[in-house]
């Protein structure tokens, strides 16, 4: 990217050279030297305002190294109404075998439990999906990096929970033909009580987030295996884990991190 800009640069003085030299050329001439170098320009402000500061984009962590109630991160991109769902994300605990906390949770007007994932105190961990709850076998009291997928259809409330590719537990009835309501508030780190905000220091993660993603439906159980032994990534088709969509708040830290490379030595 770098080696890009300086070339681009080189050529804007080049043409700005040009268009001196020109003035007293054809009117033509200048216009079509002033036509590249807006261009150049253009190019230019491109590369130093819209591109990623890692690389790949997907390449963070969102790192949350307390438990309060004011550090957390923000995806920036609303969610559209969902009658399925599959959500991804790598997750490590530094809670020291208290409960685990959120580490997400989706708000939208009128209701702030829309989509959360929660353990709190002793209780197991929890998927509430408008208020209505399933308890998962799921554990992340280790402090190592652990893969959670979750699953999710309107249809009869079905639901799947996997942990590093592998199957943990099913169930049904769980908010059985609600659709998830679009644009609201998806907050990384923080239980919301109300939507964006009066968040709980009891119910915050504390640890590092990676690779958050989220489709409009259900990935088959080799998909999910393919994303947690890092053979097959995805991107989700909703809320792709981005750096330009991602925001970190309150102290809260984005950094650079390749999960399948750095979790080994972490």
């Amino acid at each position: 990217m770098d080696k890009l800009e300086g070339q681009l640069l080189a050529k804007v003085l080049a043409l700005e050279k040009e268009r001196v030299a020109l003035s007293h050329s054809s009117h033509q001439q200048r216009q079509e030297v002033e036509k590249e170098l807006g261009a150049l320009q253009d190019r230019i402000a491109g590369l130093e305002h819209g591109s990623s500061a890692y690389s790949p984009p997907d390449a963070f962590k969102i790192s949350i190294p307390i438990r309060n109630n004011y550090m957390y991160a923000r995806v920036r991109k609303p969610l559209p109404e969902l009658y399925a769902f599959t959500v991804c994300m790598w997750l490590r605990s530094r809670s020291g075998g208290t409960g685990q906390g959120t580490p997400f949770s989706y708000s939208v007007l009128g209701q702030a439990n829309e989509i959360v994932l929660l353990e709190a105190g002793p209780d197991p961990m929890e998927l509430l999906i408008n208020d209505k709850v399933a308890q998962l076998p799921l554990s992340l009291k280790d402090n190592g990096w652990h893969h959670i997928c979750i699953a999710w259809t309107t249809r009869d409330g079905l639901w799947s929970a996997y942990q590093d590719g592998e199957l943990r537990g099913s169930g049904e009835n769980l908010a059985a033909w609600h659709p998830i309501k679009p644009h609201g508030i998806l907050i990384l780190g923080q239980e919301q009580d109300t939507l964006g905000g009066r968040f709980d220091a009891t119910q915050a993660f504390v640890g590092d987030i990676a690779q958050f993603n989220l489709w409009d439906h259900a990935l088959t159980s080799a998909q999910v295996l393919g994303i947690a032994n890092c053979t097959g990534p995805l991107l989700g088709n909703v809320l792709p884990w981005e750096d330009k969509l991602v925001e970190a708040f309150g102290g809260a830290t984005k950094t650079a991190f390749d999960v399948c490379k750095g979790r080994a030595r972490a």
